[in-house]
């Protein structure tokens, strides 16, 4: 089993930065991808970020290109979404989790989840 913790959400203005963090513990052996997703009241969960724990390679949907930035710190075994540049669009629950298998943005290659972090952004 994997438990994921996230952290870092908060309230900003518009064009402001917050930082999550993603603790992950357990087996953690059996990752491969962790990738951030987010939820907006009303609408389905979508992918931000995803990176392969292995190798580093990262993957952005094409809303938070160029503003999100995923990174990891494998002694510590957390893995940052850097958000700058925030929009009012980027308010959601912002949840991390862990996948075995191939690195996307789809929900169903992830099996463990964190319980989210609120991002709010003001205009």
């Amino acid at each position: 089993q994997v438990q994921l913790v996230e952290s870092g959400g908060g309230s900003v203005q518009a064009g402001g930065s917050l930082r999550l963090s993603c603790t992950f513990y357990g087996y953690t052996y059996s990752i491969n991808c962790i990738g951030w997703f987010r939820q907006a009241p009303g609408k389905e969960r979508e992918g931000v970020a995803s990176i392969w724990t292995g190798g580093g390679s990262t993957s952005y949907a094409d809303s938070v290109k160029g503003r999100f930035t995923i990174s990891q710190d494998n002694a510590k075994n957390t893995v940052y979404l850097q958000m700058n540049s925030l929009k009012p669009e980027d308010t959601a629950m912002y949840y991390c989790a862990a996948g075995p298998g191939y690195c996307s943005l789809e929900t169903y290659e992830y099996k463990s989840w964190g319980q989210g972090t609120q991002v709010t952004v003001s205009s």
